[in-house]
């Protein structure tokens, strides 16, 4: 294994920020967890755990491919990576005032359609293997990867938004009222964007 705790660690803190920026998975999970409470919602979590696990392998295993044959690539998919966290968080900041919008497709009762909706939810939209494209060779040298490092990678990336959706799950009357809240919801993005805007910064010189 190539990666060391610091890699890993800035990555599962990359993840954990991006994790409390309210989106779709959010909505959809406070609608089943208020519709059926616990039981309805923890299927969607591991749901959605298919796609994290599926689009950073994917990712890993095309960009290992292009810094591979292109000599230098590295360096500037480090300041890629940089740039699309810089964009990521401004773009939260300039919209925190923004409501989510929610999906019913996504909160048809039983255990089968609340995994199936999780597996929707990450795997239907196209950004999110851009989005592991951008923001992994920021944080690894994909050429050195090992099959151990990808193992870990995927493994945090399953983790750290499952933990917290489970979690969210448990907690769903505080988190409706923190998504009912203009003003809560406002902080919330405005710290996230922050939060992204720093990891951009520290990219470069890691």
């Amino acid at each position: 294994m190539t990666l060391s705790a610091a890699d890993a660690g800035l990555y599962a803190f990359a993840l954990l920020v991006l994790f409390l920026t309210p989106g779709p998975v959010w909505m959809a999970l406070l609608a089943r967890a208020m519709s059926g409470g616990f039981h309805a919602a923890w299927p969607l979590a591991l749901g959605v755990a298919v796609g994290d696990a599926l689009w950073p392998l994917l990712a890993i295993l095309g960009m290992s491919w292009v810094a591979t044959e292109f000599e230098g690539v590295t360096v500037l998919l480090k300041f890629v990576a940089s740039a699309f966290f810089l964009w990521l968080g401004w773009t939260i900041i300039r919209n925190a005032d923004k409501q989510i919008a929610a999906d019913s497709r996504l909160t048809r009762p039983g255990m089968w359609a609340g995994f199936v909706a999780g597996v929707i939810v990450i795997l239907a939209n196209p950004k999110a293997i851009l989005f592991y494209m951008g923001m992994l060779p920021g944080f690894f040298d994909l050429t050195r990867l090992t099959w151990a490092d990808i193992a870990l990678i995927v493994a945090l990336s399953i983790a750290v938004p499952l933990f917290g959706n489970v979690l969210m799950a448990a907690f769903i009357g505080k988190l409706r009222d923190l998504l009912s809240s203009p003003t809560a919801l406002r902080r919330l993005n405005l710290s996230a964007g922050a939060l992204l805007i720093v990891v951009a910064a520290i990219i470069p010189f890691t």
